[in-house]
């Protein structure tokens, strides 16, 4: 487990190097995608958003964010129908405690897109990897999508990743629990695809903030922290 605060330190040391010794490569381009289809209430919703905001500005993400060699590009938008996807935060390169601050300020700040569309994850996928290919160049190109049921319109993730371009790509899911028993093997079954891909589980979207965080960890600095057990193994 990494222990509280720890990646603060670290990167109060690497902060210190002089710019003209660290790389300004881009390490990861991250594109956060939250569900705001129909199963999704009003509550819920603020618990998702502002459960995202919280973990962006937790300390030891800001410290994986801003340590170094290279940089995180991160990107957000909302998903529910087959075109009701919604850019949140556009491309964003995080060099310094001031781009977390604004990531995390605009995603609070930005009132819900959608409240009555089906659940269109082959068609959120799209449109993620469509806005995944304009973004930066990086070396690790990873889409966080997170929901709570599985695809009940249009096509479902499978063929996404095959008529969309995913090479190279990574999709990690959160599932979050409680309102369609099959979310969680869905997630571990159709959506996580590509090199290294993963799920983390929420309890609920009350569990949301505390799951979100580990899974921010582990997808920017390679950590497995405080993580809840799953119910299915994790395959490469």
């Amino acid at each position: 487990m990494v222990r509280r605060g720890a990646l603060a330190a670290l990167c109060a040391l690497v902060c210190a190097v002089p710019a003209a010794a660290q790389t300004e490569s881009c390490r990861l381009a991250l594109l956060l995608a939250l569900d705001v289809s129909s199963s999704v209430d009003d509550a819920e919703y603020v618990l998702q958003r502002d459960g995202l905001a919280a973990a962006l500005d937790d300390p030891d993400i800001r410290a994986a964010l801003l340590l170094g060699p290279g940089t995180v590009a991160l990107s957000a938008y909302e998903w529910s129908g087959r075109r009701q996807s919604a850019l949140v935060v556009d491309w964003t390169t995080i060099g310094r405690e001031a781009d977390i601050d604004a990531v995390v300020a605009r995603l609070r700040g930005t009132p819900r897109s959608q409240t009555r569309f089906p659940t269109a994850m082959g068609f959120a996928l799209g449109y993620g990897a469509t806005h995944l290919a304009r973004g930066p160049d990086c070396t690790r190109r990873v889409i966080d999508v997170s929901g709570d049921g599985v695809t009940n319109d249009g096509f479902g993730p499978g063929l996404a990743y095959q008529h969309f371009p995913f090479q190279g790509v990574t999709v990690n899911g959160l599932a979050v629990l409680g309102a369609d028993p099959e979310v969680d093997a869905y997630y571990h079954e159709v959506v996580r695809h590509g090199p290294g891909a993963f799920v983390e589980y929420a309890d609920g979207y009350e569990g949301f903030r505390r799951a979100m965080t580990r899974k921010l960890l582990r997808e920017i600095g390679g950590f497995v922290v405080g993580a809840r057990a799953r119910p299915h193994p994790e395959a490469g």
